[in-house]
């Protein structure tokens, strides 16, 4: 069960419990009526004179998704967390990183818990429905990964075979786009089985272990693991269209967006994001468009 699912069952226990008191009280239709509304408004987005006036951003982040964010010698660090410490110089506040999986950070940006999700997130047309994204940082195509010496040599091989991806990410969504068109050329035979972990390394231990024949990811992300693991695994080829990567924030939210887009392509101008894409990358994404949205 998602984190997800597993909240909104919380929130139904809650409200039932809530209803049960409030059952004898005259006024149980005004209060049920504003604990609806209160479900159903979406939370502020803090303007740009709120986050001034307090000082600094808030924003959800990842510490385990290499080369973008991970820890090492007990210090943040990999290309977004160098590219924010450039960023923070830029737009005269302090920003405040608040570390969890991945698959609590856009639902903490939809409800105003936090203004940004400062990680790699994948621009998807189902995605733009709930959030705007920032100038992007890259640029992302969704491959597989298999262990060293597998059969598996080309998309088609994964027909039959179980792969994992990571739960609510978009390269989740392509692998099932992916399958779906597996299963058109081959007469209905597609992926055997799609496992979704609520981390990478899971997914990659699992891979090691000969508990999935292969794992969906970034290119990038891919490039990574090979350059740390080269003796254990090995990269595939694309199942996936070329995207964008680019932090988010919660639709309509302009002021946060803008202050931090003009950060961003102040950057690609000097170059000094081109040389951190080069550091952390491997590549350079000098044709990207300066908006996604």
């Amino acid at each position: 069960m998602s984190v997800r699912l597993t909240r909104n069952n919380f929130c139904r226990s809650k409200q039932r419990s809530v209803a049960a008191l409030l059952r004898s009280c005259a006024f149980v239709l005004i209060a049920a009526a504003g604990v609806h509304a209160g479900i159903n408004h979406p939370a502020h987005a803090a303007s740009a004179d709120e986050i001034k006036s307090r000082g600094y951003l808030s924003v959800a982040t990842e510490d385990d998704y290499t080369p973008f964010e991970f820890v090492a010698d007990g210090k943040n660090t990999g290309y977004d967390n160098d590219l924010l410490a450039l960023v923070k110089k830029k737009i005269g506040v302090d920003v405040k990183q608040q570390v969890m999986p991945w698959s609590g950070i856009l639902p903490g940006v939809t409800t105003g818990k936090y203004d940004m999700a400062l990680t790699a997130v994948l621009v998807t047309d189902e995605r733009k429905k709930s959030f705007d994204f920032a100038s992007p940082t890259c640029e992302a195509v969704t491959f597989y990964a298999t262990k060293k010496g597998s059969p598996i040599k080309s998309p088609d091989d994964l027909a039959g075979k179980v792969v994992g991806a990571e739960t609510g990410s978009a390269m989740l969504a392509d692998l099932k786009l992916f399958d779906a068109d597996l299963k058109k050329k081959h007469g209905g035979a597609g992926i055997k089985q799609i496992v979704e972990y609520q981390s990478y390394p899971e997914a990659y231990q699992d891979l090691a272990l000969g508990r999935v024949d292969a794992v969906a990811n970034t290119q990038i992300s891919l490039n990574s693991l090979i350059k740390t693991r080269p003796d254990t695994f090995s990269v595939g080829q694309a199942i996936g269209k070329p995207t964008y990567i680019a932090w988010a924030v919660k639709k309509g939210n302009g002021d946060v967006l803008k202050m931090v887009d003009t950060a961003l392509l102040e950057l690609r101008k000097s170059g000094e994001m081109y040389q951190l894409q080069q550091k952390w990358l491997g590549a350079t994404y000098k044709d990207m468009p300066q908006s996604v949205n």
